[in-house]
């Protein structure tokens, strides 16, 4: 999430931004949405996801891909997998973002140019939502940049809000890190221990931690909100796997989620597809991208047997393994590798081969996985944004 966003969520501030003095406040139980409705219908539900355009960190990083899907969508799909919503909204003011949203089967709030400030809070524009939504009685503000959260999550904490009584919940995540005080240069003063004797400085095991906001979403009912909290009234944290507690805020934090989210991410309800077909780029994939030429001007190129073995076993298994390159690779020197695959050479266009071998085979997209650097020349790509996984991996 943007730093500001994301201060302004973990903080309990008023309509108009300021922090509030103060514990936040203890609100008496009514029967829907603290404002004395009646039961005559559950209360409304809402997810929402604050996606603004103007991302400084990583410029329009809520729709950069992750693992081959937009970042946006994998809370999407958690939210509206988890069945708990009688809405799912994604909150923006940028025309891009709008799409990819909608592309997902979520509703879209464009917020207005007041609450699309560097200086804008969470608090500002969920407010501004609720202005515009009165059916609303309940907000689950979910950030855009927790891209491991499960749809089990969600139904937990729904349950609390609407089983338990709660008026807000957040998510925390266990951390065992010992806390020193800061000091400040030119002061002189020593450090002192905040939340542990160095005397006896506990194990791991013997430990239980501390909780710290994730800030993966913040649950809370309209009253709340109308006051300028986030969090108060009845309030309870909900505890998130480790695991699942990913969070995006600069781009050193991309490579990390990337591969948290490969091995514990959410790839929704729809089965994955076998692959029956898998095309492998020559060079720099089959090969360690260098190129030795003899005294006679004949290429020599160097494979790993590992690589010949795999092969192997996965056309013994049924699988199509077909080889690419988009350089003119002697014909000769490759048919010496034994591999005896199909393989196109001086490939231009990689995408349109790999499409037309996709079609001959009559395979759908979900049917192919393809290793290593694609270029293209215009042949549009399916992107399945819903699917559970995009097949095409793209090397740097």
């Amino acid at each position: 999430m943007d730093s500001v966003e994301k201060g302004a969520a973990t903080s309990v501030s008023n309509p108009r931004g300021r922090p509030s003095r103060g514990r936040p406040p203890k609100l008496q139980r009514n029967s829907r949405g603290g404002q004395g409705r009646g039961v005559e219908k559950p209360p409304h539900l809402a997810a929402l996801v604050l996606a603004r355009g103007g991302s400084k960190g990583i410029p329009l990083k809520n729709i950069k891909h992750l693992a081959g899907v937009p970042l946006i969508g994998w809370v999407l799909r958690a939210a509206l997998d988890s069945g708990v919503f009688q809405s799912v909204w994604v909150s923006t003011d940028h025309d891009e973002i709008e799409n990819v949203a909608k592309q997902f089967g979520a509703q879209v709030h464009r917020r207005s140019s007041e609450v699309s400030k560097d200086s804008s809070t969470s608090l500002d524009a969920i407010i501004e939502f609720l202005n515009y939504h009165n059916e609303v009685d309940i907000v689950g503000n979910i950030q855009a940049t927790s891209p491991c959260l499960h749809p089990t999550d969600l139904q937990k904490v729904a349950e609390m809000i609407r089983e338990e009584g709660y008026d807000s919940v957040f998510s925390v995540v266990r951390r065992h890190q010992f806390r020193w005080s800061e000091i400040q240069k030119g002061v002189r003063e020593v450090t002192e221990p905040l939340n542990l004797n160095p005397a006896k400085r506990p194990r791991r095991q013997d430990w239980d931690g501390e909780l710290y906001e994730n800030g993966s979403f913040y649950f809370a009912k309209r009253h709340l909100i109308e006051m300028g909290y986030l969090q108060g009234g009845k309030m309870a944290y909900y505890e998130m796997r480790a695991e699942h507690s990913v969070d995006i805020d600069v781009d050193i934090d991309w490579p990390i989620a990337e591969q948290r989210v490969l091995r514990y991410g959410y790839f929704g309800k729809e089965k994955l597809k076998e692959i029956k077909l898998l095309v492998c780029n020559i060079d720099g994939c089959l090969t360690n991208g260098h190129i030795y030429v003899s005294g006679d001007q004949k290429e020599i190129i160097s494979y790993d047997v590992k690589d010949a073995i795999g092969i192997s076993l996965l056309k013994k298994s049924g699988i199509e393994v077909r080889l690419i390159s988009e350089r003119a690779c002697s014909k000769q020197t490759l048919s010496s590798l034994k591999l005896d695959c199909k393989m196109e050479v001086n490939v231009p266009d990689k995408l349109a081969v790999l499409d037309e071998w996709r079609k001959e085979m009559g395979l759908c997209w979900k049917e192919v996985a393809y290793l290593g650097h694609l270029r293209t020349s215009g042949l549009a790509f399916e992107p399945h944004v819903k699917s559970p996984w995009r097949r095409i991996l793209l090397s740097p």
